[in-house]
């Protein structure tokens, strides 16, 4: 097991797409931030509580991404014309 010390606004990298930010905590409390692909299961262990596992939210419908796709070319258009 490894034990770092960090400041806030310092980072550990966990293998090449991972990284956990320290942001700060209080005196019981530390605040981390995760970045990392959507893929990866990040699991959360809680002191009296099994482990809550987060999975990766259900997919938006195809009619909001060709949506999307059309509000980006408009919004790319307008702005390659100013």
């Amino acid at each position: 097991m490894l034990k770092l010390t960090l400041r806030p606004g310092e980072y550990i990298d966990i293998g090449e797409n991972v990284r956990v930010i320290f942001s700060g905590g209080s005196a019981n409390n530390i605040h981390l931030l995760v970045d990392a692909p959507k893929k990866v299961n990040i699991v959360r262990s809680s002191a009296g509580r099994a482990d809550t596992a987060y999975y990766k939210e259900k997919g938006i419908s195809e009619d909001a991404k060709r949506e999307i796709r059309e509000i980006l070319r408009r919004e790319k258009g307008s702005a390659s014309a100013q």
